[in-house]
């Protein structure tokens, strides 16, 4: 099956350029990034170190002349490149990077058109353009994810045991509340959940939503830590492959 061809837009005044390559990765869990473009007025010298990144990552910039003091004209080249983009139909979904709510109608109109829209951002970036998402990811949480893995691997060439993976942060009452309701939404007349299901009914619900948020690499782990659902791992038939069921206690 093929995957999805993404158009990879990224906003160079509103986001930072150091865990781009991370970013990248996880774009392509999601599909293929087919078109890679950055906006922005390269004649500042405050944008020198995007340089070697796109470089090394094939990223397309795109000049964009401030022609009037205080706006970012990046904006508006974003916004018409993803219009005439979208028209060719050659891509199957964007990937709009940029912590700024002005690119909010931007995605609300790409997903009137079918398209997939994954939001990359800080987490300053303003509610709206997060609902306006299809999936909403913290550049945030993939610089921790680096951060563990490089942990991890040091761990190993050493041979030590490997690390305990504690938590970052307490689930907070209001994302308890959000995964219950949805385990309750999807039970079936037994009232059990298939785990494969809840995490995008989540994400329809909170586009912001990910397991990592709370210091957990998946959603089981963060499951397992609240400590509110029976887990029933069935065998699916096929391999050693196992279909993971939960209920509420």
């Amino acid at each position: 099956m093929a995957e999805d061809k993404l158009a990879v837009l990224i906003d160079a005044d509103n986001v930072p350029y150091a865990n781009v390559k991370e970013m990248l990765e996880e774009i392509s869990k999601n599909g293929t990034p087919t078109i890679k473009r950055i906006y922005a007025d390269w004649t500042k010298p405050t944008l020198s170190g995007w340089k070697n990144v796109l470089l090394e990552n094939a990223i397309t910039p795109i000049q964009q002349y401030s022609y009037t003091t205080g706006k970012n004209s990046s904006d508006s080249a974003l916004i018409i490149d993803a219009m005439d983009i979208l028209y060719t139909g050659k891509v199957d979904g964007f990937c709009i990077v940029s912590s700024d709510s002005d690119f909010t109608r931007l995605a609300t109109r790409l997903r009137e058109a079918g398209m997939t829209v994954i939001g990359f951002g800080e987490k300053k970036t303003p509610q709206p353009f997060i609902s306006a998402c299809d999936k909403f990811i913290y550049l945030e949480i993939l610089k921790i994810t680096k951060v563990e893995n490089t942990s991890i691997e040091k761990s190993k060439s050493k041979s030590k045991p490997k690390p305990k993976n504690e938590p970052l942060s307490k689930v907070d009452a209001e994302t308890i509340k959000l995964i219950t309701e949805s385990v309750n939404d999807l039970a079936d007349e037994s009232g059990w959940t298939f785990l494969a299901l809840l995490g995008s009914f989540i994400i329809k619900k909170k586009p912001d939503f990910d397991p990592r948020n709370y210091g957990f690499p998946k959603l089981l782990p963060l499951i397992k830590n609240i400590n509110r659902f029976e887990i029933d791992e069935r065998d699916a038939g096929v391999g050693n492959t196992r279909h993971i069921y939960l209920k509420q206690k």
